[in-house]
């Protein structure tokens, strides 16, 4: 796998982000994690979690029967956080056969 399809991969997941409005909190990424590689991998797991978190928090509170929560709301943001999470597993995958390869290759 090469670094282009990653970094490819990365952007797609920064404009699901974006697009779902789950973006890093303002101030949450410290300085040392600016840039790389690694840092970009760790805001974008937090971007799913978050994803997830705020889907479960908001079908949670269409079970309780809170006002102003659709169920069509619902079943989309569960979607989407199911989406981002599939986009991360196959991330992950891909770097793990990459490493393997990486790993495999005769000196």
């Amino acid at each position: 796998m090469s670094i282009s399809a990653i970094e490819s991969v990365l952007q797609q997941m920064r404009v699901t982000a974006l697009n779902t409005g789950i973006g890093p909190a303002s101030g949450a990424a410290a300085p040392a994690e600016a840039g790389g590689f690694a840092a970009e991998l760790k805001r974008s797991l937090a971007n799913i979690s978050g994803a997830q978190q705020s889907a479960y928090a908001q079908a949670e509170s269409f079970e309780l029967g809170k006002p102003g929560v659709a169920l069509n709301d619902v079943m989309v943001d569960l979607q989407k956080a199911n989406v981002a999470f599939q986009t991360g597993l196959q991330v992950r995958n891909r770097l793990v056969t990459a490493y393997q390869e990486v790993m495999n290759l005769q000196a």
